[in-house]
């Protein structure tokens, strides 16, 4: 499948705060004329995962992670120099209510089932709490865990060889980290698109405060919804909760938009659809980039 272009990689998805990364979305407003040159510049960021061109007067949107050390908004006034943007907004997670789906490959749907169990269990703890302290056996494990997987009969072999470890005990390692909360999973990514899910909504919405985590939740329920977030909002822009829908196409993306809006009351929305993918990877964590 990855030699098909179907799968783009297959690896521990970690949870960035819980290693200590600070992350923030990011939203620019680019003159068109400048907009390809601006993303490519962006991209070069290794903290930069996601990199989308959408549509809207916010028209760039990336994801920027720093190590424990750095100053997020410093890195950001950075970039934003080198690309002298009309606008800038800083968009950080205030509460996460779901991440990740698994999708249905036959009925080109996400999973209803995976999606309502997440739901349940929203994973705001993990902005809230600080962080744990790692150890060098941690951040180890993280650097090699993190490693797009080989496509040999034994690929965790030659990881546990050079970890110093055997290969169960890698395995209970990584479960270890993932019942403190560092590893989310070990999973296949797909390439949304060419999997068939060829339409990519982020559709932001204004709720009011006193209904931020019961409407999260709602969201969190569609099965087509992938990401829910709140984030923090600004004067011009008082959108507060993110949902990302994958869909076999716009009419689809707009259904279940109208789903949402009716089951929880909120209708101030915009669906800012993707026009140009720029960059998407995973974070690489303690690495010398």
């Amino acid at each position: 499948y990855k030699n098909t272009g179907l799968v783009r990689g297959i690896s521990a998805i970690f949870a960035t705060r819980r290693l200590g990364y600070k992350t923030t979305l990011v939203a620019m407003r680019l003159p068109a004329a400048r907009l390809d040159e601006s993303a490519h510049t962006i991209s070069r960021h290794p903290g930069v995962s996601h990199n989308y061109a959408r549509e809207g007067h916010l028209n760039l949107w990336f994801t920027l992670a720093v190590p424990p050390d750095s100053d997020l908004d410093a890195e950001v006034r950075r970039l934003a120099e080198q690309v002298t943007p009309e606008a800038t907004l800083l968009l950080p997670t205030i509460r996460l209510f779901k991440i990740g789906v698994d999708f249905d490959m036959v009925r080109k749907a996400p999973n209803a089932g995976e999606s309502r169990a997440r739901a349940a269990t929203p994973s705001a703890g993990e902005d809230r709490n600080p962080p744990p302290r790692l150890s060098a056996v941690d951040i180890a494990f993280v650097r090699e865990l993190q490693e797009d997987l080989e496509p040999v009969p034994r690929p965790f072999d030659a990881m546990a060889e050079r970890l110093g470890v055997t290969v169960p005990e890698l395995f209970e390692r990584a479960a270890d980290m993932t019942a403190r909360g560092l590893m989310r999973r070990y999973a296949a990514v797909l390439h949304h698109r060419e999997a068939g899910f060829t339409a990519n909504a982020m559709v932001v919405w204004n709720v009011p405060p006193e209904r931020s985590e019961e409407v999260g939740e709602i969201m969190a329920r569609s099965p087509a919804v992938t990401h829910c977030y709140e984030r923090a909002s600004h004067g011009e822009w008082p959108y507060t909760h993110y949902t990302m829908i994958h869909a076999t196409s716009r009419e689809e993306c707009e259904e279940v938009a109208r789903g949402i809006e009716a089951a929880t009351g909120i209708s101030d929305r915009q669906s800012l659809y993707s026009t140009r993918e720029y960059k998407k990877t995973r974070v690489r964590y303690f690495v010398d980039a």
